[in-house]
């Protein structure tokens, strides 16, 4: 079986992180969603753990050959934990290839057995990012056209509250 594995924080998950994902199952047999935990991470979140594995579970429950998974720790030992032969990564612009490019040449350096795919996102999300939705969810802005319908309502719910 030819299973992929997707990390991110997905802080939300966006519909940009959904086009990549819908591409990945056409290549590979699995696609593994791995949510990073706040712990692995130099983002603080503002959705916990629980609420982003929530939000990408709904957001893909409609796409076959799809798991969400929390990970935290090494990422090439939750890759080889789920029997993953590829890192799935996105490239969003030319400034997100140098840093992609060095975990690439690191992981490959420690775990020469796992490949990593670059995807390009399509052309109407090219620009989307979940830092810029959860800026704009912030300030009162919609978000409807970049985030499934219960990501816009959480987003929603959390800044109502005033959490920030």
């Amino acid at each position: 079986m030819r299973r992929a594995v997707y990390p991110g924080t997905f802080d939300p998950i966006t519909k940009g992180h959904i086009d990549l994902v819908e591409r990945a199952v056409h290549i590979f047999d699995q696609v593994v969603v791995a949510v990073v935990s706040a712990d692995n991470s130099n983002k603080k979140p503002l959705f916990t753990i629980e609420e982003r594995l929530s939000l990408a579970k709904l957001a893909l429950e409609n796409v076959e050959g799809v798991e969400v998974q929390p990970f935290e720790g090494l990422l090439i030992d939750f890759a080889r934990s789920v029997e993953a032969s590829v890192i799935l990564r996105g490239l969003r612009a030319v400034s997100d290839f140098e840093y992609e490019f060095q975990l690439a040449g690191m992981n490959r350096h420690l775990a020469p057995e796992i490949e990593t795919l670059f995807l390009t996102p399509a052309e109407q999300y090219g620009y989307l990012s979940s830092s810029l939705v959860r800026e704009i969810a912030s300030l009162g802005g919609d978000v409807d056209s970049f985030v499934d319908k219960n990501v816009q309502l959480a987003l929603a719910d959390k800044f109502q509250r005033g959490v920030q």
